[in-house]
């Protein structure tokens, strides 16, 4: 049995103010080419289908066209809530579905499998949507939930899981070890912590919430990643779908097939020189490119930003590297004030902040200034 592993959509994200729509639509058509090329018999979409729990209707529209064009195909569809979407909302299409694409409904204290087969045998597709602790509380009567580990135990014992077939469980939780991203939201003290041991009964789990894809422990539980770069920490990612192939039993075989995004996010590090001339971006993609760049000139340079819009022209975010941004030193009240000349002062001030002493041409401005400023003041 064939199934394509997706998570974390964000539908109607934006990045640093720039709306992606376009770029999603991009890629999800992409992943309706991998689909209609695969042939699965399930697509398994692990939360956060959504960006915000109130979906923007250019969002919403975007994921109707998808679920149209994935209904039009010969698989079945499983998608449950991450921790982004609204349960609620996402559920809601539910009676105007056809029989092929299902939406786990909010967690009321039990998940019921639905029932794929092949020549194997049976596979049962659990989807256990994003939950807290306090969700499962309501139902666990008699049985104390103190952690995020004690509630996905819980969850899943209450399944009473055929260990005997296979078994597939969807679910959007963060397994101790992940690695996270910048793009995705932390918890303080990592007390959203899933322990990979609750997923035992399974023969693949598919992980959403992390946008880095990896496996947790072993092959088997397995967050696939987001289909494009959502923060610049992703920038050296390779983004994928996961395609999982269930054979008999215990057999399992899994792998990616990379997604190539409209516009890449990269990061660009040099001197204003080095990133402006031609020889440094051209041949590549740069110029089209959500792009962060990070100024190496000691100085800073007038207007960078509009002027490297010039020629990156999704340039979203600019920086500096250099002595003076590498300097960690604290700016205190100058000593023995009254013996100093302005000069002295200001020449201080300067080097205290930059890390370094003024220039020649400096020097000469800034006494310029001050012998102007005195004079005005006689």
């Amino acid at each position: 049995m064939k199934l394509i592993h997706l998570s974390d959509l964000h539908l109607g994200k934006r990045l640093n103010e720039y709306s992606l729509l376009e770029d999603q639509q991009h890629i999800l058509l992409s992943i309706i080419g991998i689909i209609k090329e695969e042939k699965p018999d399930g697509v398994l979409i692990a939360g956060d289908v959504y960006d915000k729990a109130v979906a923007s209707t250019e969002a919403i529209t975007l994921f109707n066209k998808f679920l149209v064009r994935l209904s039009e195909l010969d698989t079945q569809v499983f998608i449950i809530s991450g921790n982004h979407d609204s349960p609620e909302r996402l559920t809601s299409y539910g009676e105007l579905l056809i029989d092929c694409i299902h939406i786990a409904p909010v967690y009321d204290g039990s998940v019921k499998p639905v029932m794929l087969s092949d020549e194997h045998g049976e596979v049962g597709i659990y989807m256990l949507p994003f939950v807290k602790p306090a969700h499962v509380n309501r139902y666990a009567e008699g049985t104390e939930i103190k952690s995020y580990t004690d509630a996905i135990a819980y969850a899943i014992d209450k399944m009473d899981i055929d260990t005997s077939r296979r078994n597939v469980l969807i679910t959007h939780q963060f397994v101790t070890g992940s690695e996270r991203t910048e793009s995705e939201e932390i918890s303080v003290g990592g007390t959203d912590n899933v322990d990979a041991c609750v997923f035992e009964p399974f023969d693949y789990v598919a992980l959403g919430h992390l946008h880095a894809a990896q496996n947790c422990g072993k092959k088997t539980i397995r967050y696939c990643g987001t289909p494009l770069k959502y923060s610049f920490s992703e920038a050296k990612h390779t983004k994928s779908v996961t395609i999982v192939e269930l054979g008999e039993k215990g057999s399992v075989n899994i792998r990616t097939t990379e997604l190539v995004p409209m516009h890449d996010l990269v990061e660009l590090k040099g001197s204003y020189d080095e990133i402006t001339s031609k020889a440094f971006y051209d041949g590549t993609t740069y110029k089209d490119d959500y792009t962060h760049i990070t100024l190496t000139d000691e100085q800073d340079i007038p207007d960078a930003i509009g002027k490297l819009r010039s020629i990156y022209k999704r340039l979203m975010k600019l920086d500096y590297d250099n002595k003076r941004t590498r300097s960690n030193s604290t700016i205190t009240a100058a000593e023995h004030v009254k013996e100093k000349s302005p000069f002295e002062l200001f020449s201080e001030l300067y080097e205290k902040q930059n890390n370094q002493p003024m220039s020649d041409e400096q020097t000469e401005y800034i006494k310029e200034m001050i012998e102007k400023t005195w004079e005005a003041k006689q």
